[in-house]
């Protein structure tokens, strides 16, 4: 084979080969793809009658999505204002959601409905929030407008489950035979904002309103109320309201004790006959910022504290302690001017205690400890910037629901040589009788309102061994 036939066949070769690559390739099964994800929420295309509508005088609204709807939580989520008597009926079927009035509309009034979270596309779940609708039984729209914002008094913090509530009526008694003539959410912050009102003096409230009747039934549901009534005009100042509960909810400066036993463990059948008791040492550590609790289980029936001896390290009886009992007879506090880094022991009697049961110690034991240094701790200081002394501020640092710290601020700086590490939320307590301590509200005749709360959004961290300062703008 000569040098031109061989190449010629070496092409056909390659020809062959790249066809046969191409088909196979062309033949192949690929899974089509299911393409992005549907993110957006059903759009509304067209409603009957239509947004807006004036001289409604219809008893049925069709709305008319984009794509397959559902509803959720219609009851919870559908605001109607004014409040009607008897609540509409909310259907959906395929790409349409169905309003059926049930109640006798009013002459030239102006009617909004709020859906909230209501409605959602079936395959995603996506939420068209807050679709609103409105119409008037008039030949105009009402367009006033109310904004303000909801805290809770005793936290400084929102509560977005809240709802807010005008009422037409100045009787007191409104918020418990009535149910209100226009209501709003608020939002995560505690915003809410009415549209769409009529001009006229409203009176303003906020409610936890766990039952769905918008009635204040109880002590125990969280209220607030407007200082002064609400004329509705052009322009309306926002409004605030601090609302509370007609009880102290905060657990205060608390050492919740360790199910530590102070004797020792011995037989099931005798753990049931001995009485036992925790403290509230950490590691076998004391802190020297605080007492040495004991909690029981039950009553204590007797309790005699000659019966116990404090001592040093080498067994060497202490003066100036004292030992008390709580009003529940179940916590016993042993108080001491502490030294850092000592060791101490405490001895008591079988009959130092009997509880209402007739248990006692088994046998006479010791408990041996020893206090934290000052190492352990951290210097804090605090500047407060802009300190209004004439509203009687009192500082309190908070871990969670647990007040660890309560004390008045007499200037803007705030020191203490010794604190314990870790992180704790700043609030300002504007303290208007001066007792030192929150106070909640009163509405019924008194109309007298909670003591407010500051939270400080900057958190603030101690660090042991450490000089630990932090600038708060007011």
């Amino acid at each position: 084979m000569n040098l031109k036939t061989f190449t010629t066949f070496l092409v056909s070769i390659i020809i062959v080969y790249v066809s046969i690559a191409f088909i196979s390739g062309c033949a192949q099964q690929i899974t089509p793809s299911g393409g992005p994800k549907d993110s957006l929420p059903p759009v509304l295309l067209g409603a009957v009658p239509a947004d807006s509508t004036r001289n409604f005088k219809t008893d049925k609204i069709t709305f008319y999505f984009n794509e397959y709807v559902q509803l959720e939580n219609v009851h919870d989520n559908l605001i109607v204002s004014p409040t009607p008597k008897i609540e509409p009926v909310v259907d959906s079927k395929l790409r349409t959601v169905t309003i059926k009035i049930k109640d006798t509309l009013e002459a030239n009034t102006t009617y909004v409905l709020n859906f909230g979270n209501a409605i959602k596309d079936i395959n995603e779940g996506n939420i068209t929030r807050n679709f609103t609708y409105l119409f008037s039984t008039g030949n105009s729209l009402d367009s006033l407008e109310l904004s303000g914002r909801v805290l809770l008094a005793q936290t400084g913090k929102p509560d977005s489950t809240l709802i807010v509530m005008l009422h037409r009526s100045k009787d007191d008694s409104a918020v418990i035979k009535e149910r209100p003539r226009y209501i709003a959410k608020l939002d995560s912050s505690g915003h809410f904002r009415f549209r769409n009102l009529p001009a006229g003096t409203f009176y303003l409230y906020a409610l936890k309103d766990d039952g769905g009747q918008k009635k204040y039934l109880s002590k125990k549901q969280i209220f607030g109320f407007a200082d002064q009534p609400i004329q509705t005009g052009n322009k309306n100042e926002p409004v605030s309201i601090y609302a509370y509960l007609e009880k102290d909810t905060f657990k205060t400066v608390s050492s919740t004790p360790a199910p530590t036993l102070l004797v020792k463990k011995d037989k099931a059948k005798e753990q049931d006959k001995r009485l036992k008791f925790g403290n509230n040492l950490t590691n076998g550590s004391q802190d020297l910022l605080g007492n040495l609790e004991f909690t029981f289980p039950d009553r204590l029936k007797n309790f005699d504290s000659s019966k116990a001896q404090f001592t040093d390290e080498a067994f060497k009886p202490l003066t100036g302690y004292t030992f008390s009992k709580d009003s529940t007879g179940m916590v016993l506090t042993l108080k001491y001017k502490w030294k850092e880094n000592s060791a101490y022991n405490l001895i008591v009697d079988r009959d130092f205690a009997e509880d209402s049961a007739g248990k006692k110690i088994p046998r006479t034991d010791t408990l041996r400890f020893r206090t934290l240094k000052e190492s352990d701790y951290g210097k804090m200081h605090i500047i407060f910037n802009n300190l209004d002394q004439s509203k009687k501020p009192v500082l309190q640092l908070m871990q969670g629901e647990t007040m660890k710290l309560s004390e008045r601020l007499v200037s803007k700086d705030f020191n203490k040589l010794l604190f314990k590490p870790g992180d704790y939320e700043i609030k300002i307590l504007f303290d208007d009788n001066g007792n030192g301590v929150w106070d909640t509200g009163e509405f019924f005749g008194k109309h007298l309102q909670p003591e407010k709360i500051l939270a400080i959004k900057k958190p603030l961290t101690i660090k042991a061994n450490w000089d630990n300062e932090t600038v708060v703008e007011l």
